[in-house]
């Protein structure tokens, strides 16, 4: 299912002011993972984002000043502190680099023009069955193991396998390079670093 995306509208969830005054927000909803300070992990749902902060909702209270990395489809890993809790869920302010200001920000505006091509672009990142399914995986410490892809679309995919690399761990799928987002009963879903082209996606994996 296609993300919803919009421009910030004003809404009667609590946000940080401060945060909408410097940096327009936009409204997405993106299923992901979070990490808490302690090391458990649970499943979130991103409801607005900028590059100065984000607001999710999540299944567990967390603590404000808490230091909180998170990781969802389409943008991959951010991290910050816990500025504000309300009601399911919480607002962070995000910790970031000038690169990854200007990363995020060029992610944020991707988001927003795929909304507006809502229908051609579905058809892009609709994850299909490959049919290529037997590739390789590179893990950070240059081990190679065989994977068998189950999906995959140009930001990400699905790979059956026994191993299990951290959540956020960079690995090579076949060529691509890709992070870790999440496990399941399978094996891993990794987005890759760069967008990919659908047309390369089809020889390399079709």
């Amino acid at each position: 299912m296609a993300p919803s995306v919009q421009a910030n509208t004003p809404r009667e969830a609590p946000h940080l002011v401060a945060d909408r005054r410097r940096h327009k927000r936009v409204n997405v909803t993106l299923l992901g993972r979070f990490m808490r300070s302690n090391k458990q992990e649970y499943p979130c749902k991103l409801i607005d984002i900028s590059v100065g902060g984000a607001a999710m909702m999540s299944p567990v209270a967390v603590d404000i000043d808490e230091r909180i990395v998170a990781y969802f489809d389409h943008i991959g890993g951010i991290e910050g502190t816990v500025a504000r809790s309300f009601e399911g869920g919480f607002a962070i302010r995000l910790s970031v680099t000038a690169h990854k200001r200007e990363k995020l920000a060029a992610q944020l505006t991707w988001l927003i023009n795929r909304s507006a091509h809502l229908a051609a672009d579905d058809r892009l990142h609709n994850r299909n069955l490959s049919r290529n399914e037997q590739s390789s995986l590179q893990l950070d410490d240059g081990i190679v193991i065989s994977c068998r892809v189950t999906d995959i679309s140009i930001s990400g995919a699905s790979i059956e396998t026994q191993a299990r690399p951290e959540i956020g761990r960079e690995v090579t799928l076949g060529k691509l390079r890709a992070r870790v987002t999440r496990h399941h009963a399978g094996g891993i879903a990794v987005q890759f670093l760069d967008i990919q082209n659908p047309a390369a996606l089809r020889r390399y994996f079709g």
